[in-house]
């Protein structure tokens, strides 16, 4: 089992990222000149420090996996944000946002500026663009007909579709999905918190697919 260092604010209590480079400057188009003269304090894993964000983005995009994540948006969900920061931390292909163009992007913690982020009017839109690429759609609910995520193998490529905080998926997105999956529960409370339940598949996506060798 390897081991990991762990970001760079764990080994200095209290420190969040790095301080100005120290020594000669190195010769790296992917570095921003600010970010080695001033310090780099963003939320980026240490890989990433002092890098351009445009050069996040297109690390990122090469690193991507073959799966994309979905989330309804028709009341300014404040776990929306949440689900982008996971899908990011897992390197989803691509973020979708099913309903209204703006979101609460306050739970995202700026993730959004390296993730890719794509915009659909309804389910129906979302459904027509996956399938225009071959991805199926697996749709989270814990709904009558859903069969568990714990026996179920995701597919390598599809999009993960979830629904909003309350009233879960709607009936388009339902109808919109190849499979409906839900997370296996033993508590008294009738629903899990969407951005938790989009961790828990995600993390179910990554267990069954992902090259762990290549994880931070």
């Amino acid at each position: 089992m390897s081991e990991q260092a762990g970001a760079t604010e764990w080994a200095v209590p209290g420190q969040v990222g790095v301080g100005p480079w120290d020594g000669p400057l190195p010769d790296d188009p992917r570095l921003d000149p600010d970010l080695l003269a001033g310090g780099d304090r963003r939320n980026v894993v240490d890989a990433y420090r002092y890098w351009r964000r445009e050069a996040v983005v297109a690390d990122l995009a090469g690193r991507a996996h073959p799966f994309h994540v979905a989330i309804e948006n028709f009341g300014h969900d404040h776990n929306i944000g949440t689900v982008v920061r996971t899908a990011n931390a897992f390197a989803a292909a691509g973020v979708h946002i099913v309903g209204r163009r703006r979101w609460n992007r306050r739970g995202a913690m700026v993730t959004d500026r390296y993730q890719t982020l794509h915009h659909h009017e309804d389910a129906a839109a979302l459904h027509d663009w996956a399938d225009e690429r071959g991805l199926p759609i697996v749709a989270v609910d814990n709904t009558a007909g859903a069969v568990r995520l714990e026996q179920t193998t995701l597919p390598r490529e599809c999009v993960l579709l979830f629904g909003q905080e309350g009233p879960g998926l709607t009936d388009v997105a339902r109808e919109a999905a190849s499979t409906l999956v839900s997370i296996a529960q033993f508590g008294s409370t009738r629903s899990i918190n969407a951005g938790v339940a989009a961790g828990i598949v995600m993390h179910a996506w990554v267990c069954a697919h992902a090259d762990l060798d290549t994880a931070w």
